[in-house]
């Protein structure tokens, strides 16, 4: 009965992923990165040209769930309360009404996060890591399924407020996208005609219920990691803070390494990778395939290494090729 259970609730997520990426050519890793952040509770940055279909690929995710979603374009001007939401005062009975804001929705885009001010990032911020919302002295319960995708701009730097490293450290993963190969391209224009033409429209026969996502959620844990490979994902981590230690080339390229908040982030992504390609345990495999996404933005480089051309992804690919594998 459980192992039904389970390979229904996997045919539901596959299904969901073929969905979205029915929206959204080239671009699977995105995919399987929302996928992976929905099944470990986190929250995603993604990092990319605009174009690149980073809305549309949330909000396909968003149409395969039964859950709400909500973007908001982050502007300078932009206050705490728009986000967050306000107090209106009822002068008929002199009380005060909390009008929620759209950071109650289930999936909410934080697009171009980089151009809002320092408070409305703290706003955002504070939200997604205590999962609710502070006004005067009421404090108020986001949902249970709760997700941002915040996206930036990495090419436009002017009028931006870029993120501070401790606050990046909030975000499950970081995700880089690029552009397309030339078929995939073509496929794009293809996908782009035949949409505007015959006005198309791709729905899931039915919604993922929310307990089905909190049942997977579950389901992760009961994966089985072995002590080996526990032992290396850890020291994957460690190795970021002491990599003299360890052997590595690079060890005065960084200034900070990982907090233990991305050994859980590197626990909960690989369990979902394993769970999503069908897998009953963990490999070392799974850990090395997320390893980029869930440290590149949990590890400061050196003034000289950033002088000298160096990129946090450059120490992750010494970082997995050194540290031997169980």
């Amino acid at each position: 009965m459980i192992d039904s259970i389970q390979d229904l609730l996997h045919e539901e997520l596959i299904q969901l992923r073929q969905h979205v990426e029915k929206q959204i050519l080239g671009q699977e890793h995105l995919v399987e990165c929302l996928l992976i952040a929905l099944l470990a509770d986190g929250h995603l940055l993604v990092e990319g040209a605009p174009g690149l279909a980073k809305t549309t690929a949330i909000k396909a995710l968003a149409s395969g769930l039964e859950a709400d979603f909500h973007r908001v374009q982050f502007t300078p001007d932009l206050l705490p309360a728009d986000l967050t939401g306000t107090e209106i005062y009822r002068p008929q009975d002199g009380s005060f009404r909390f009008d929620k804001g759209p950071i109650f929705r289930n999936l909410v885009l934080a697009d171009e996060v980089n151009r809002a001010p320092a408070k409305v990032q703290s706003a955002l911020l504070e939200a997604m890591g205590e999962r609710q919302v502070t006004v005067g002295r009421e404090t108020y319960k986001l949902p249970e399924l709760f997700l941002v995708m915040a996206t930036q701009n990495p090419i436009e730097q002017e009028g931006t407020y870029p993120l501070p490293e401790a606050q990046l450290d909030r975000f499950l993963m970081l995700v880089k996208v690029g552009y397309p190969n030339f078929a995939t391209e073509r496929d794009i224009l293809t996908l782009s005609r035949n949409q505007a033409r015959n006005k198309e429209t791709y729905v899931l026969n039915q919604r993922i219920l929310q307990r089905d996502i909190f049942a997977a959620r579950r389901q992760l844990f009961d994966l089985y990691m072995s002590p080996d490979v526990e032992e290396y994902l850890v020291h994957l981590v460690i190795a970021t803070r002491n990599p003299g230690s360890y052997g590595l080339e690079a060890k005065n390229w960084i200034r900070f390494g990982a907090s233990p908040r991305a050994t859980l982030a590197l626990d909960r992504c690989a369990r979902a990778k394993a769970w999503l390609a069908g897998k009953d345990y963990v490999s070392p495999e799974d850990i090395q395939a997320v390893a980029p996404d869930v440290l590149r933005h949990r590890i400061l480089l050196s003034y000289q290494a950033e002088a000298s051309g160096r990129t946090q992804d450059q120490f992750i690919t010494e970082l997995l090729t050194t540290i031997p594998v169980p």
